[in-house]
Formats: C-alpha cells, structure tokens, sequence
C-alpha cells in the first residue's frame, strides 16, 4: 500500500504524482492520496528552505532547473520554473482534494496542469472555478465544501501527520505504513520496495 502526501505548489511532486500512478497500477498496489500543506511542513520542522529561496547557491539553482527540466521531458510533462506566482498560496486547491477524497485524482492532475503548465495561479478562484468545470465538479459545491471546517481540520491533520511520521516536504510517500521515501527521485526504490513487498506476501 502506498501513501502519497503532497502539495499541488510543489514541482517534483507534480512529476512524482504523474509517475508514481502507472506504476502503482503495474504492481497492483492501491495509493491513498493525502493531500497536506507544505508551508505547514517547512514552518514546523524545515525552515532553511525559506534560506535557500533567499540566498540561492547560483550554481545549484542553475543545476536544479536543468534537473527539473530533464525529469519533466522524461515524465512527457511541460513545467514552467519558476511560474509567475511563487511560491503560491494552494490551500484552497488542497482543501479542494480533501473534499473530493479519494475522487480527487482528476481534479488534482488539472491543478497541477493549470499552474505548472500553464501558468495559471491556482490560489484565485476563477482559476479553481475553470479547473471544476473542466473536470465536472459543481463549482458552488466545491466552493462550499472547501469552506466546510472539517475539511479545514483534516488538512491540518494530514499536514501534522506526516511531520509526525518523519517527513520534511512533498512528495513524502510511504510504503506499507513505515517505509518512507521523499521526492520524484526515489520511485525506482519505492518499485524495488513494491517489488519486495509482494514477494514476500507470496
């Protein structure tokens, strides 16, 4: 069983939520998709992030572009880095995949699409509104259901969880409950993981 708590404002979760789906279903293993705020994350237990943005190693900054680039080409996906707004306020997208549980999926792939692809920033409501009606979902009642407080809570919930549980940034995927892996990266390791898993229950 695999774990996926991530954040729509995140590049390499972009590129990890789009592969990590095929190979799921390769190895017959079921995702449970938990959506958190990354903002949440960096505050509590991983704030050089914020430094790093600041005060960039040019070197670096150059280099990780280039990498998200190759990794986007290989996914067949197009990102724009950065993209005009960042980084953007997703709460209310991430409110969004928690109301839609785990119907979330499609509606998660256009967030994605609309502010990594196009541009688009997906914290305004006209932007959130065009993604509803683009996958079918009533616009009033997704307005209304991300506005909802237990919808609220469970964002946080899910945020606190994954600190909990050792993670520091999105993609923070586990496999089986305590076998953690972070970023777009690791998906051979967690194949290799799925692989192990499935034997040994043989």
């Amino acid at each position: 069983m695999i774990e996926f708590f991530f954040d729509c404002s995140s590049p390499w979760t972009y590129l990890a939520f789009h592969n990590i789906q095929p190979l799921a279903k390769e190895l017959g293993a079921e995702i449970t998709w938990r959506p958190i705020l990354v903002g949440g994350i960096f505050n509590t237990v991983n704030p050089s992030v914020y430094a790093q943005r600041e005060k960039p190693v040019p070197l670096k900054a150059r280099y990780m572009k280039k990498d998200l680039q190759d990794w986007a080409r290989s996914a067949g996906l197009s990102i724009k880095m950065p993209p005009t707004v960042f980084p953007v306020n997703s709460v209310k997208a991430m409110r969004g995949c928690i109301w839609l549980g785990q119907d979330m999926v499609p509606f998660a792939t256009s967030v994605f699409e609309a502010y990594w692809g196009d541009d688009k920033d997906i914290s305004q409501d006209a932007v959130l509104a065009e993604i509803c009606k683009k996958v079918g979902i009533d616009e009033q009642k997704f307005f209304a259901g991300i506005s909802e407080q237990a919808i609220k809570d469970q964002l946080k919930t899910n945020t606190e969880e994954v600190v909990a549980r050792g993670g520091f940034g999105s993609p923070t995927i586990f496999v089986n409950k305590t076998d953690m892996y972070f970023g777009n990266d690791r998906l051979p390791l967690i194949r290799e993981a799925l692989k192990r898993s499935k034997a040994s229950a043989a």
